[in-house]
């Protein structure tokens, strides 16, 4: 009985996993779409959220302040997601690649201190710094990169939790046998 739970459970998985590989590809192949979907569709459900807080603030006997105020950071939230999503993306760009930089340039710092104690491992240090830094560079010129990069994260998440889905199945399946 267990073991079906678990087996029905793992294919539950399997496909939210799959689920997750598509979204992936779509942030690789069409990213600003994807975030357009994304953005109105949290930017509604904030909204959404917002008012419900607002007619429970109105309709309860008690007027609790928080969730006048809930109500109202949840729709700011949700405006500012729904139109100002390219805006939010662009500021998380620009501090994701000046900190990619800054850590990059803090790193030069350690190679020439590796390099000064004469240690073989500061050429490979130094050459990983500059594509750190090169990678900063990207990061802050290409609009993209940093979507593109997310859909791949998601893409290889989704088919490690596949993999891991059967092998924890077999498992089962073996588990089943012994006993």
């Amino acid at each position: 009985m267990f073991e079906k739970f678990l087996k029905r459970s793992s294919w539950t998985d399997i496909v939210i996993s799959i689920i997750f590989v598509l979204f992936g590809a779509l942030f690789v192949v069409k990213p600003n779409e994807t975030l357009g979907a994304i953005s109105i569709i949290l930017g509604v459900i904030f909204i959404a959220m917002g008012v419900l807080k607002l007619v429970e603030y109105y309709t309860s006997e008690a007027k609790e302040d928080y969730l006048l105020t809930m109500a109202l950071i949840m729709v700011i939230f949700g405006v500012v997601v729904l139109f100002a999503s390219s805006a939010i993306l662009s500021l998380f760009r620009i501090i994701l690649g000046i900190w990619i930089i800054a850590t990059g340039i803090m790193d030069l710092q350690t190679v020439l201190t590796w390099k000064k104690v004469k240690s073989p491992y500061w050429t490979i240090s130094l050459v990983l710094t500059i594509f750190m830094i090169l990678a900063g560079i990207i990061v802050l010129v290409k609009q993209n990169i940093v979507l593109t990069a997310v859909g791949v994260i998601i893409i290889i998440y989704g088919i490690l939790d596949i993999i891991d889905r059967i092998i924890f199945m077999k498992k089962i399946n073996d588990y089943t046998k012994e006993n």
